[in-house]
């Protein structure tokens, strides 16, 4: 059922307009869901450390398109799960039925938090709360691929890291 994986870093596991069919339990590494608008600019959802569930759950429920675009930020190790089977299985298996229930409740839980840290932080202490979650994210991507999750310019960026 669950098959292991290394992602080499900026592998895309679905594209933006796929019907994506697997998630994946990512073990060790970082990677990211955005979406590029038709002018070319990035903007990054999440950014997933582990132990996280990696996915178009939306697409995966509905089996339709992803709106965003999942893939390895670096060099990732995973474990490929087909959705569909983790469905039926959670038909008959209570254990099964429990951890998907959990995960659901995690991935809710996720979304609230990055929402509120939205509405109430400001980039600043967004990209403090960031480095104190993940304390080496400068070494490991991009300033602009972390200026795109806190939902700024890399010109912002570069003037908050200054000021730190």
């Amino acid at each position: 059922m669950a098959e292991f994986c290394r992602l080499p870093a900026h592998t895309s596991i679905t594209e933006n307009g796929e019907t994506p069919t697997d998630v994946y339990m990512l073990v060790d590494g970082l990677m990211r869901a955005y979406i590029r608008t038709e002018n070319g600019k990035i903007y990054t959802k999440s950014i997933f450390k582990p132990v996280s569930f990696v996915g178009s759950l939306s697409a995966l429920i509905n089996n339709s398109t992803s709106l965003l675009t999942y893939e390895s930020i670096t060099s990732c190790k995973a474990y490929k799960l087909n959705f569909k089977k983790i469905i039926e299985l959670s038909k008959t298996d209570d254990e099964i039925k429990s951890l998907y229930i959990k995960i659901l409740e995690k991935v809710f839980q996720k979304a609230e938090k990055r929402n509120l840290e939205l509405i109430t932080l400001d980039a600043k202490d967004r990209y403090i709360k960031l480095r104190r979650e993940i304390p080496n994210i400068d070494d490991l991507i991009p300033q602009y691929e972390i200026a795109s999750y806190l939902g700024i310019t890399p010109v912002q960026m570069s003037r908050i890291r200054k000021k730190i």
